[in-house]
């Protein structure tokens, strides 16, 4: 009797997209649009950590619990009625539908590309952008039903899963750093359009996102540098970056 309600509750909760903690199962990803990484666990352990893209405005991919609810291979293009398959389908070879406002596997997902070199930028209509080789591999692993969490955030994964109720247990993996380069004042680049996506998602305004770090870029940095208790100069090297999430 003890198992039927339980399963009832379940059900209910999933009807209503909840997940409660007795619910919640060992396999899981975390996209941060912070950094732009995915982290996916299984067993409960941070097991691979991929570079992604999200939406090229902050609002435009949805964050919040989701869940996977279809999984296809080679998904056409319909706006464009670009093939499955094809090398100019910008969905790539694999499609991980996400239940996200009020969709259902059909808007927002975690796919591949056909343009490999946005792959870190924030570049997307919405969805999540993998390479096809990194995607096919995460195809393979997760279930329909798999929850994933899209969040903006400073904090290493763990602690992000932590907060939303997971258990995890200790990881050996090594979280990719994709730059060692400082940014100043000065700095142009895709890394400073990087810097001042997070910055302004965090609720620091740069005054654009244009690639540009200039006074505006300056002075967010630096009331970031004084919120978090880091050395005030308006340089963004190694600490701030890791405190940022860039590294």
């Amino acid at each position: 009797m003890r198992k039927f309600l339980l399963s009832a509750l379940l059900v209910c909760f999933m009807f209503m997209g909840v997940t409660p903690a007795f619910a919640q199962g060992s396999q899981f990803i975390i996209i941060n649009k912070g950094n732009n990484q995915l982290g996916y666990y299984e067993n409960s352990t941070l097991t691979k950590v991929f570079r992604v893209a999200t939406g090229r405005s902050a609002s435009y991919t949805p964050e919040g619990n989701f869940k996977i609810v279809n999984k296809i291979v080679n998904r056409p293009y319909y706006k464009k009625n670009i093939p499955g398959g094809s090398p100019r389908n910008p969905l790539g070879n694999r499609w991980l539908g996400l239940n996200a406002r009020g969709t259902w596997g059909t808007t927002y997902a975690i796919h591949g590309n056909n343009n490999p070199s946005s792959i870190g930028g924030y570049v997307s209509s919405g969805c999540v952008r993998m390479h096809n080789s990194e995607v096919q591999w995460l195809f393979s692993k997760v279930k329909v039903g798999t929850p994933v969490i899209i969040t903006t955030s400073g904090k290493t994964f763990d602690a992000i899963a932590t907060a939303k109720g997971y258990k995890v247990k200790k990881s050996n993996i090594t979280i990719p750093v994709y730059s060692s380069a400082v940014l100043k004042k000065g700095s142009r680049g895709a890394e400073v359009k990087e810097l001042q996506r997070t910055l302004t998602n965090l609720g620091y305004s740069t005054n654009g996102i244009d690639g540009v770090f200039g006074s505006g870029t300056d002075s967010a940095v630096r009331k970031f540098q004084k919120a978090k208790g880091l050395k005030v100069d308006g340089v963004v090297g190694p600490a701030t970056k890791k405190v940022l999430g860039m590294i």
